[in-house]
């Protein structure tokens, strides 16, 4: 059976869910599940990582879509997946800015260099605006108070 892309709705009773986060993030014990018939399976940590932010969105009222993703994608997926245009993440392959192979005319990206990639961005981009900010405050600038202008 091919895994497919599945959405699952936030629930109606979300404290249940919210019980659930604090279960789970509160146990020593590896995580598991208990069938029908009283058997044990317990579940590799990729799985109970997954399973957790599963619950954890479902706990704040998101909808969450659950998506089998190939390890190695194309200039498409992996531009789909930053958010940026396909000739854009070209120029980042170019750059060296992510690993690239080229087993062909096509590029394939890895899916870990994207992600890894994403998350250095995000980092960047964390770490910027606490710089501006911490330079903001330096300066003073939150502690004058704006007099609005009148427009009309």
């Amino acid at each position: 059976m091919a895994a497919r892309e599945t959405t699952i709705l936030p629930p109606e009773d979300e404290a249940a869910f919210r019980t659930l986060v604090e279960q789970l993030r509160g146990s020593d014990e590896p995580a598991g599940l208990t069938l029908a018939d009283g058997t044990r399976i317990r579940l590799p940590g990729e799985v109970a990582q997954a399973l957790c932010g599963i619950v954890e969105a479902l706990a704040e009222g998101k909808a969450v879509t659950v998506a089998p993703q190939h390890t190695t994608l194309t200039t498409q997926q992996a531009a789909d997946l930053l958010g940026v245009s396909r000739p854009t993440l070209v120029k980042l392959l170019e750059e060296g800015s992510i690993p690239h192979t080229r087993p062909g005319r096509h590029r394939r990206v890895r899916l870990s260099d994207v992600l890894a990639y994403r998350d250095a961005m995000r980092h960047d981009a964390h770490d910027a605006l606490a710089e501006l900010a911490d330079g903001s405050e330096e300066a003073g600038l939150y502690e004058e108070t704006a007099t609005p202008e009148r427009t009309r």
